[in-house]
């Protein structure tokens, strides 16, 4: 992170408070303000020589933006912003969801400058649409297969590594939730967790989860370095999301899982389709344990099953009759 803040040395002064804002008074982690600069400043970058005010034949990925103008900046266009989409979707070759993701970014910027700052800017903005995001059927694991994977755990350190994926395919919780738990965040059968934008949420514990922590909790290390972390890697320091994913990784290998797209955030898509599936959850609870902002986002795991297909085509009033012969 300090090569980052070297790099926000060399913003102008309203991109340093735009982001300054995002992560103290919104609360966005460091890791989210840092693309939110990036995105930006290629944008600022393209202005630049968009507006003649630096060579065409600079090298791009060098272009200074620590002296570029808010005056320029009021002055961009709505046509100017659709040639800079046209430019990193022609030239950068960055696909639609990239593309939503960086005009969501400029438009923060042009938000947070209209109305939260002392620059009094126009928005531009305001009416542009966003790009559309074809939306894919997320990849889970099937209940089988969730259970195959439980099964196959073993070596030293198989208590600490079943009880993440016990938590993982039973609480839906993302990479960075589940690294950051710490001891006293577990009650008898509710984990506090730390989400994105430091949300705190709380999440109930089934017996499958109590009696894994448990159990991982008994042979934990106990003279370590991070005694407040839950998880914690063999030299005793917290485990890092790395760490985590080579852990989900190998296991999914014993099982002949390997290469085909599988990951530690499938296995949270698999939490939550198998609670869709056959817990019978309400789509709004299923938000709440997934700590989505919108309903929208929580809509992509809410996928039918083939079975479930098949036993709508089943339950057809009409399913039963047949040609008189």
């Amino acid at each position: 992170m300090d090569q980052k803040k070297i790099e926000y040395d060399n913003c102008p002064v309203f991109l340093k408070d735009f982001l300054f804002y995002l992560e103290t008074i919104v609360g966005r982690s460091k890791k989210t303000v840092y693309e939110y600069y990036l995105d930006i400043r290629t944008f600022l970058r393209f202005m630049l020589i968009y507006k003649d005010l630096s060579p065409l034949d600079a090298d791009f990925n060098q272009i200074d933006i620590s002296n570029f103008s808010i005056d320029v900046l009021k002055g961009v266009t709505l046509s100017d912003v659709y040639e800079y989409m046209h430019y990193i979707s022609s030239e950068r070759g960055n696909i639609n969801g990239t593309r939503a993701r960086k005009v969501s970014s400029l438009k923060g910027l042009y938000k947070y400058l209209s109305l939260k700052s002392n620059y009094n800017i126009a928005n531009p903005l305001e009416n542009l649409e966003m790009p559309a995001i074809r939306k894919s059927l997320p990849k889970y694991l099937s209940l089988e297969q969730s259970i195959q994977v439980l099964e196959s755990v073993d070596g030293p350190y198989k208590e600490r590594d079943f009880c993440i994926l016990t938590l993982f395919l039973n609480c839906g919780m993302r990479v960075s939730e589940l690294v950051g738990i710490n001891i006293q965040d577990i009650r008898e059968d509710s984990i506090r967790i730390l989400g994105k934008g430091n949300k705190e949420r709380i999440l109930y514990l089934n017996q499958a989860c109590v009696q894994a922590i448990e159990e991982y909790i008994a042979v934990r290390p106990k003279d370590i370095k991070e005694k407040k972390a839950l998880f914690v890697s063999r030299n005793g320091n917290r485990i890092h999301v790395r760490r985590v994913q080579q852990i989900v990784e190998i296991t999914l290998k014993k099982v002949g899982l390997d290469g085909q797209g599988y990951s530690t955030h499938k296995l949270r898509h698999t939490a939550a389709t198998l609670m869709y599936q056959y817990g019978d959850v309400d789509i709004r609870v299923l938000k709440e344990i997934l700590g989505h902002e919108a309903i929208t986002t929580t809509e992509i795991y809410t996928h039918v099953s083939n079975k479930q297909l098949e036993a709508a085509a089943a339950k057809s009033p009409l399913s039963n009759i047949k040609r008189k012969k």
